[in-house]
C-alpha cells in the first residue's frame, strides 16, 4: 500500500483515539464479510460504544472479552446492515490481508487517550 497524502498536525489532532475495553463480543453472521460485533467501554467521558470488525481470521468473539483495544471515537456513526457502528477499532493488515488488532502491551484505564 502506498503512503497516503500528508496531513497537518492540526488535522491529526482532531482524531480522538482512545483505549477501550471489550465488554461484549458476538458473531455478526448478517455482515457481507465475516465479522464480529464488539461493545467497548471507553470510560465515563465516552461510555460504551459498539462497532463491528472483520477480524475473524485471527480472533473469536469469546477471546476478545476483556481485551484493551485502540479505537477512533469521534467518527460519525455508520450503519452496517442492521447494526450501527459508533467507533472504529484500529488494526494492522498482515500479508494475507487479515487484520491484527492494535492494543497497548500494558493495561491502561478505559478511555485513556492515545498520544
Amino acid at each position: 500500500m502506498q503512503p497516503k497524502a500528508e496531513i497537518t498536525w492540526a488535522e491529526f489532532a482532531k482524531v480522538d483515539m482512545r483505549v477501550g475495553c471489550v465488554q461484549r463480543a458476538e458473531a455478526f453472521p448478517e455482515a457481507r464479510k465475516p465479522a464480529i460485533k464488539l461493545w467497548l467501554d471507553f470510560g465515563p467521558e465516552v461510555g460504551i460504544r459498539k462497532t463491528s470488525a472483520q477480524v475473524t481470521d485471527h480472533y473469536q468473539p469469546q477471546d476478545l472479552i476483556g481485551r484493551h483495544l485502540v479505537a477512533v471515537v469521534n467518527f460519525p456513526s455508520k450503519q452496517i446492515g442492521h447494526f450501527m457502528s459508533e467507533c472504529l477499532i484500529l488494526g494492522a493488515v498482515d500479508d494475507e490481508g487479515a487484520v491484527m488488532l492494535v492494543s497497548p502491551h500494558q493495561d491502561v484505564s478505559p478511555g485513556q487517550p492515545i498520544a
